[in-house]
């Protein structure tokens, strides 16, 4: 049964892709799952999230903290700033705009931990670093969002501090807690969160994406490219600023795909809660998560047949 949940859960970018080619193609299979349902749905993946930390993974950052502090300044200089100048560039009509800076200001996707896995990268930094932003997000993603996007929309931050800590902080802090007060009930449930979380994230990706298939379909290709650009250019801008810092290639990749993948679940439920005004804001955030799943597994797969001895190219790993 491990193996078969192990198998389905791997199989995410499969999942995500069909959920939203079909939501294309017939909308009502999944526009039933709306409103508090993907609030609420965003909750249960951050518990998911919660429930795998350990106290003891806060003290090992302090033993490898400046690949985890790259890894951080990437995540929040990058993608921030690409989704900006893409934006820009690509002239995006002002909701797809400001979902696409939403979604880039957003922390790493727990999805990168399951394709760092699958690439033969570090695991366990990739953990750590999806781990620091996350909790980072409570800061910088209302203030990079409100920066970069006011131009576009007045972005009340208070409310966007409040959102991101209620469905970001909250829930992760209730599954640490769990995790450490309830261990054989979570020891019960860890074996089918990642299932729950794929089955979640495709549902509310597809959501939004059926919601809005009309316009995605009459938008001239121009939102897929933009997003498409968007994580593209994080996969290749990660690796080469892990590259000019002279980490060795399995840091490298790691880095690399934490700043490509996005948790564009809380884009999402941002852009919903916070741009209510600008309906088509979401959607860049749900093409997103189609996308990074896509183009991460293909780097998987191809680094996973091309694996590093790094005994012979040490580097920097801490």
């Amino acid at each position: 049964m491990k193996l078969i949940l192990n198998w389905i859960a791997n199989l995410f970018p499969v999942w995500v892709l069909a959920g939203g080619a079909l939501a294309l193609y017939h909308p009502p299979l999944f526009t039933w799952f709306k409103g508090n349902l993907i609030v609420w749905g965003l909750a249960v993946i951050m518990l998911g999230m919660g429930i795998t930390l350990d106290v003891s993974d806060f003290k090992r950052v302090l033993k490898m903290p400046k690949a985890i502090l790259a890894g951080f300044v990437a995540q929040y200089s990058i993608m921030p700033f690409l989704g900006w100048s893409i934006a820009k560039f690509m002239k995006l009509d002002p909701q797809y705009a400001v979902g696409l800076i939403l979604v880039a200001c957003c922390p790493g996707g727990t999805a990168s931990n399951v394709v760092t896995y699958l690439a033969k990268a570090n695991v366990a930094l990739s953990v750590l670093m999806t781990m620091c932003s996350t909790f980072g997000a409570v800061i910088m993603t209302p203030t990079l969002t409100a920066w970069l996007a006011g131009a576009y929309v007045p972005v009340d931050i208070i409310a966007l501090f409040r959102d991101t800590a209620m469905v970001v902080l909250v829930p992760v802090t209730i599954g640490l807690i769990c995790h450490h007060t309830i261990p054989k009930a979570v020891e019960f449930v860890m074996p089918v969160a990642p299932v729950i979380s794929v089955l979640t994230i495709t549902l509310i990706c597809a959501s939004i994406i059926g919601q809005h298939s009309e316009k995605i379909l009459h938008s001239g290709g121009e939102l897929l490219l933009s997003v498409f650009l968007l994580h593209a250019g994080g996969f290749g801008l990660g690796y080469l600023f892990a590259t000019i810092l002279g980490y060795d290639k399995t840091v490298r990749r790691t880095i690399s795909i934490e700043v490509g993948m996005q948790n564009s679940g809380l884009g999402t439920v941002l852009a919903m809660r916070n741009f209510p005004q600008m309906p088509a804001a979401p959607t860049p955030c749900a093409i997103s998560a189609t996308f990074h799943s896509v183009i991460g597994s293909i780097l998987a797969g191809i680094w996973r047949l091309r694996p590093v001895d790094d005994s012979l190219n040490p580097g920097k790993n801490k």
